[in-house]
């Protein structure tokens, strides 16, 4: 229940895919591949209850040595290799000095560098923005609503002129593999092929035609994805009304408001002034779109009062 979508009313489609009509094993679709349409029944769980479950699997479920667990888990990623950041600290470190790196550099999996920033620079960073981001959302929601459905307008225009045109050539082709691969069979039954030619042809063609359906899923998705966006932004109005008070980042904070944070290397490598550039994707932000928001914070190793305010 934890994990099944279907139980906030949601309906989830081609989680599973065959290589081939005549193969009864199932493989497990990739996550940009699956359709998913939402509000199509009544649902037992909240979504945001839902939600805030899966943020929490996506992360680090068991406490560190010091019985505390990253309240970024899920949420913080390198933005150049894409890799989770892991929070570095130890009972011999004073709390200001604890800091996040890719994990990508230190595992030695990708050549991607240390991405070095201070938790509490980050901390800062986040709060500011997102109490700006609330604010704007709260004190002027007209221009807010406007700002936030401008971007995704702009995307769906492009999207649906191509979505369409691509839609139907699918379609049509889909249809017209399965026309071919009738043929195919009836040319076997009456011998003009072989079976092991009609074997050969026929599992070209059916592979084609997955290939396509996969990808015509895919073109669903992207069209459900626009569909959904405006909900998502009245969402995000309707929390920002709810947390007015941000005295400090919690981890409820994160995850009512934030889908992603990317902190990329600083352009100054090893620079004690030059801050980490961050970027911060709020809930109501499609996958597509730009960011609104792109922070640049900077600490100095030697001062603490050089936190960004």
């Amino acid at each position: 229940m934890l994990e099944n979508q279907e139980y906030v009313g949601d309906t989830v489609n081609f989680k599973t895919y065959s290589k081939s009509n005549k193969l009864k094993k199932r493989l497990k679709n990739d996550p940009d591949k699956i359709l998913i349409f939402k509000n199509t029944h009544e649902a037992i769980v909240e979504r945001e209850v839902f939600e805030r479950v899966q943020k929490h699997f996506a992360g680090r479920k068991r406490p560190d040595k010091q019985g505390e667990v990253d309240k970024y888990a899920g949420i913080l990623y390198c933005g150049n290799c894409h890799k989770r950041l892991y929070l570095a600290r130890a009972k011999t470190l004073a709390p200001e000095k604890n800091a996040f790196q890719c994990g990508g550099y230190r595992r030695r999996t990708t050549d991607c560098t240390a991405h070095n920033i201070r938790e509490m620079v980050l901390d800062q960073i986040v709060l500011d923005d997102l109490k700006r981001m609330t604010a704007f959302a709260r004190e002027e929601p007209d221009k807010f609503y406007e700002a936030a459905m401008q971007k995704a307008k702009s995307e769906a225009e492009k999207f649906n002129a191509l979505a369409k045109k691509q839609k139907d050539k699918l379609e049509d082709r889909i249809k017209k593999i399965d026309n071919i691969i009738r043929c195919l069979y009836e040319d076997r039954v009456v011998g003009r092929i072989t079976v092991e030619r009609y074997d050969e042809m026929a599992c070209g063609y059916e592979q084609e035609q997955a290939e396509l359906k996969l990808e015509l899923e895919s073109l669903n998705k992207g069209i459900a994805e626009l569909d959904a966006h405006e909900q998502s932004v009245r969402e995000f109005m309707t929390k920002a009304k709810q947390y007015v008070e941000m005295p400090k980042l919690t981890p409820e904070l994160l995850r009512a408001f934030i889908r992603r944070i990317e902190v990329f290397e600083k352009e100054v490598k090893y620079s004690h002034t030059c801050g980490n550039p961050v970027v911060i994707y709020y809930k109501f932000q499609m996958k597509k779109l730009e960011t609104l928001t792109v922070m640049f914070g900077t600490y100095d190793e030697d001062a603490e009062e050089d936190i960004p305010a």
